[in-house]
């Protein structure tokens, strides 16, 4: 059966996973497009239902190989009208699930890895999610987020990590100068960016260390600043005095890994 009506309970549910509040009350989220759904699959990740639209003029993209895996699940169709509801894409390709967050249990801390990345206060749901990516590139596992950053299942988050987001473990802390702490009793280095410092990010020594990227228009705050072990930037050479937070992410991960001689 096709959900024609807007005021269907089902779409009401959908409607209401676009507000944080709702993702941590369920304990669900959105994810949309042939890409996401693929990779959420492969990852085995929960998915609670799909939505496809059943009359979308784009729903023949949905290869058939796909179409014959999300046949075994929860499948919900929807007409066009009330698709174009639910969905944030511009051109969406008529496809969206429900997944499972992971649990909190799984959200604890391993301080046996040997690289962190902590996000103080990022804002912006398309750097959080480049971040992401870009720690999923490089094999990071876990990434630590400060409470009140932007919400890591935001619908433009997910999009944006292109299903990184169903590999990395991300742990968001209470009081993130107090994880820092933490991370120092663990033997753990931890680099805390800073425009005021002179220390580059080529001048420290990445082994078994934690960088901690700060908020867009302030950077990383007092609070951490005081308890990180060192301060670090990126030179500038031209007349630029700062780089997008996730632009900087990238650079500094990279040079990270690439001192310790874990890329060439």
């Amino acid at each position: 059966m096709t959900i024609t009506s807007k005021d269907n309970e089902q779409i009401k549910h959908i409607k209401k996973l676009k507000e944080k509040k709702y993702r941590e009350e369920y304990n669900e989220f959105i994810i949309e497009g042939i890409k996401m759904i693929e990779e959420a699959m492969q990852e085995n990740v929960k998915i609670k239902s799909i939505i496809i639209c059943d009359d979308c003029k784009t729903q023949g993209a949905i290869p058939n190989e796909l179409m014959y895996e999300i046949a075994k699940l929860n499948c919900i169709y929807v007409a066009e009208k009330v698709f174009s509801t639910i969905t944030d894409v511009i051109n969406p390709q008529g496809i969206m699930a429900i997944v499972e967050k992971p649990i909190s249990e799984e959200k604890e801390i391993d301080y046996n890895e040997t690289n962190f990345l902590l996000l103080d206060n990022i804002q912006d749901p398309g750097n959080l999610g480049t971040i992401l990516r870009t720690a999923d590139s490089l094999n990071i596992k876990q990434i630590i987020l400060s409470k009140g950053s932007a919400d890591a299942y935001n619908l433009k988050v997910v999009r944006s990590t292109m299903g990184a987001i169903f590999r990395v473990k991300i742990i968001e802390v209470q009081n993130l100068s107090k994880t820092v702490k933490e991370m120092k009793k663990h033997k753990i280095k931890v680099y805390a960016t800073d425009l005021q410092t002179d220390k580059s990010i080529y001048d420290v020594n990445y082994e078994k260390s934690a960088i901690v990227i700060g908020n867009e228009a302030n950077g990383v705050s007092n609070e951490v600043l005081e308890e990180a072990s060192e301060r670090i930037k990126i030179p500038m050479i031209g007349k630029t005095e700062s780089l997008n937070a996730a632009v900087a992410t990238s650079i500094i991960l990279y040079e990270a890994f690439r001192s310790t001689r874990k890329i060439k």
